[in-house]
Order: C-alpha cells, then sequence, then structure tokens
C-alpha cells in the first residue's frame, strides 16, 4: 500500500540522498506536498514529484490526503511540525533536529506517545549496510563485542553552522549518535561513563575535542565486560581540508572474543580472524536512506506501534547528560540502566 506523504524542508541531502530514495520507493509512498522555507525550492521539487508546494506545515498535515509527514532538514520552525503531525493523528519519519535539552525532547516524546502515531527518528549509523551485515557477524563468526573504538572528525563548523548545528544540550548530535552507535553494537545498555573535553579558542564553542568511555556489565551469560571509547573532534580549520582527510582512523573498530572489524559508513567493513582478512562487499546492499524509509513504511503499516527510535535517542541522551556531569566533577558518573 502507497502512503500519501507530506514533504517538510528539504535541506542540502535531497538531491544526493532523499530524493533518489524516495524515487525508489514509488510504490511505498506518493509525495502529495511539499512545505519548504525557500519558496522556489519547494515549487521545483513539487514540480519533479507532480506534487503540490505548500506554505503553511498545520494545514498540510490536516489534509485528509495525507497519511504521513517526513520532516527532512532543520528549518525555522523546529520541531512544530512534528506536533502539528501529532495533533494531525499522521506519522513521522525525522531526519530533522530533535530538542536541545530534557525537557523540550521529554515534552516532545509525551505529545508523540499520547497522539498514538508510528515515530522514526533518522539514526544513519545504526542502519547502515556495514552495521548490519557486522551485527551478523557478531552473531556469526566474531562473538561478543569486547572494547569499541568510535572516532569522527570534522572541520570546525562555520559561524552559519554553529547557530544552526544539531544539538542534544552543549554537545553535537554526532556525538549523540556515536553513543547510540556502540549501544547498538554492544547491544548492552553502559552503566558508567567517564569523559573529558577540551575548551576551543573561539568564546562561544564548548569543545573543540571531546571523549567519553562507557562501561558496559557483562550480560546473563557471560561476566566479561564491554567498554566504548569515543572520540569527537572538531580542531581542524575548515580551510584545512587536506589535513582533515588525512590518515583519519576508522568510524568504528569493534574487538570481539574471535576477531575484530573495521566500519566506515555505510558500505566498508573489513574484519579479521584467525583465518586472516575479509573484506566485503557491500555496494549492491540498499542505500541506508532507502532502508530507514522502508522501515518507516513498515512501522506505520503495522498494528504493532514502533517508538524505539525516540527511546533510544533519550537513552543517548541521559548517557550525553552523565558525560558532560563526568567532565565537570572528574569522576566516572554511573547512568540509569533499563
Amino acid at each position: 500500500m502507497r502512503l500519501g506523504v507530506a514533504i517538510v524542508g528539504l535541506g542540502d541531502r535531497w538531491e544526493s540522498q532523499h530524493l533518489p530514495a524516495i524515487r525508489s520507493l514509488a510504490d511505498r509512498f506518493e509525495v502529495r506536498a511539499i512545505c519548504e522555507q525557500v519558496s522556489h525550492r519547494a515549487s521545483r521539487a513539487a514540480s519533479e514529484l507532480h506534487a503540490e508546494a505548500v506554505d503553511g506545515f498545520r494545514v498540510m498535515s490536516g489534509r485528509m490526503d495525507i497519511d504521513a509527514v517526513l520532516c527532512l532538514a532543520d528549518q525555522w520552525y523546529g520541531t512544530a511540525p512534528i506536533l502539528a503531525a501529532c495533533d494531525a493523528g499522521k506519522a513521522v519519519y525525522s531526519a530533522a533536529s530533535l530538542p536541545a535539552c530534557r525537557d523540550q525532547l521529554d515534552y516532545l516524546f509525551s505529545r508523540v506517545e499520547s497522539s498514538g502515531i508510528a515515530f522514526m527518528a533518522e539514526l544513519s549509523r545504526r542502519h547502515a549496510p556495514a552495521t548490519v551485515r557486522l551485527k551478523e557477524l557478531i552473531a556469526t563468526q566474531l562473538g561478543r563485542p569486547k572494547m569499541l573504538f568510535c572516532h569522527h572528525r570534522q572541520p570546525q563548523p562555520s559561524e552559519h553552522a554553529r547557530r544552526s548545528v544539531r544539538t542534544a544540550g552543549n554537545d553535537n548530535w554526532d556525538l549523540l549518535e556515536m553513543v547510540d552507535w556502540c549501544r547498538y553494537v554492544v547491544n548492552n545498555e553502559p552503566t558508567s561513563v567517564v569523559s573529558v573535553r577540551h575548551a576551543g579558542d573561539c568564546p562561544d564553542d564548548n569543545s573543540d575535542y571531546q571523549m567519553m568511555n562507557l562501561a558496559f556489565a557483562g550480560d546473563k551469560d557471560s561476566a566479561t565486560r564491554a567498554f566504548a571509547q569515543i572520540s569527537y573532534g572538531q580542531y581542524i580549520p575548515s580551510s584545512w581540508q587536506e589535513a582533515v582527510a588525512f590518515r583519519p582512523p576508522a568510524a568504528l573498530q569493534v574487538a570481539c572474543e574471535r576477531g575484530i572489524a573495521f566500519i566506515d559508513p555505510p558500505t566498508n567493513l573489513v574484519w579479521f580472524d584467525e583465518a586472516g582478512r575479509h573484506q566485503e562487499s557491500l555496494e549492491s546492499e540498499r542505500p541506508v536512506d532507502e532502508s530507514m524509509l522502508l522501515q518507516f513504511h513498515r512501522s506505520t503499516m503495522s498494528l504493532v506501534r514502533r517508538m524505539g527510535s525516540l527511546h533510544d535517542i533519550m537513552r543517548a541522551l541521559e548517557i550525553v547528560d552523565a558525560a558532560a556531569k563526568s567532565q565537570q566533577t572528574g569522576q566516572r558518573v554511573a547512568t540509569r540502566s533499563t
């Protein structure tokens, strides 16, 4: 069954990622309306998809021919389209920023929960083909993860990017998603975190480098404790493009009971065991944006309501908040178990 969808916000990834994914899933989604703060972009995209360009997301959400709302970019109205979709009883797929503080996120969660809608937030790292294959290898070849080393290095943001960056409290959205990624790979909750940060030179910056160490409890079948080290840096000027790209470490390195894997999402996976090196070819797998939209379609059509991604984001935010407390106190901080 095709879902009639409304798109709110096009963003920088529209042409390269979201539009190809929507076109590939034309048997699942029919775009019927587009709302974008730059009107000529809305008109052009609507013309390409034989949809209607509209000015107001509230009226659009209330239309009878709209089944779901795809929030694909950060724009001036923040989470208001999600709340409007809750009022209209429409499912929501969100690739845009979520609230920057716990109270706002709790309010959004309560609104989504009380509305009864299906909700999915875009967590691309956990849905990447390389991560999906890694989870299969953990179950069949590599065994339980023991140590994870998660890295992300990017240029210092411009002034405009500092004002519009997706954040969770004082921390970058990427850091929050990295925490979620480690939780997903380990398939367990961390029991404590210790973290440090280096303050940036610009007064408006909270840091140009952060590191946190998550300790995971052993599961019921094993007393082995896993830990994850997460490092996130923005210490190289954006004009130094060659330096930014010079010898970056793997985005995720996972040492398991019977081998080790190196991941650079979405499709790069190399792993080693006693037999030697194994290079996985994942280029033919479904693109991650397409895979996430397909999962959203299934969730929307299912009689079983799913809000897992919002739970995951809230849990990751709790851990990031505990890391901030550790940075202030210089001590390891216990995290709430679930």
